[in-house]
């Protein structure tokens, strides 16, 4: 049966490399939901964060694929409950309505949201929170002339793990890379490459 999963997948910060991994979802016809790139807790290490709606089974294959690009350190896949999340929505109302209706003004406060930016014109407000209560607000703020809105892409930590950068350093304990062995001819270009 189908849900959502969450894929989090660890790599180095390369040119294409997120076009090759949304290849491997287009290429399955499988659409992406959500996505988000950013720096991770390890220095040059990026980290994505995919949601898409499959049956696990397809999830796994999904995630061994992606880790075959030469770029990738890692990839996680987990369910809702696995995953502690959020998204960032942006709301922009006229001020007008805003000032005058003090009813607005109470449902800003009983969904958490805040003032970003106030204008003559208009009014932006934030608020952070799962998909559901985002869409809520979204309803509540029609009747008062919503006039724009935007959300952000998931942003999640595995409620279980230890972090990657702890896996990355296990990993390097128990694997650790070979010691590097200084070229012999490196200096002896002209002895060795002559004609």
């Amino acid at each position: 049966m189908k849900q959502e999963y969450t894929i989090t997948v660890y790599t180095e910060n390369q040119i294409g490399l997120l076009n090759r991994i949304a290849i491997i979802f287009s290429r399955r016809k499988i659409n992406i939901e959500s996505l988000n790139t950013s720096p991770s807790e390890i220095d040059s290490v990026h980290r994505f964060t995919i949601v898409i709606n499959e049956v696990e089974e397809v999830v796994k294959k999904l995630c061994r694929q992606i880790e075959k690009q030469v770029e990738v350190l890692k990839a996680y896949y987990n369910t809702n409950d696995e995953i502690l999340w959020q998204e960032l929505a942006l709301y922009k109302v006229p001020t007008d309505e805003i000032a005058e209706k003090v009813k607005v003004e109470r449902l800003l406060r009983q969904y958490g949201a805040r003032a970003v930016v106030i204008r003559k014109d208009y009014t932006v407000f934030e608020t952070t929170g799962h998909r559901e209560e985002t869409e809520a607000l979204i309803k509540a703020l029609e009747p008062y002339g919503l006039i724009e809105f935007v959300r952000s892409a998931r942003v999640a930590i595995i409620k279980s793990s230890a972090g990657f950068h702890e896996k990355l350093r296990e990993f390097e304990s128990q694997q650790p890379g070979e010691e590097v062995i200084e070229n012999e001819f490196l200096n002896k270009r002209g002895e060795v490459f002559t004609m």
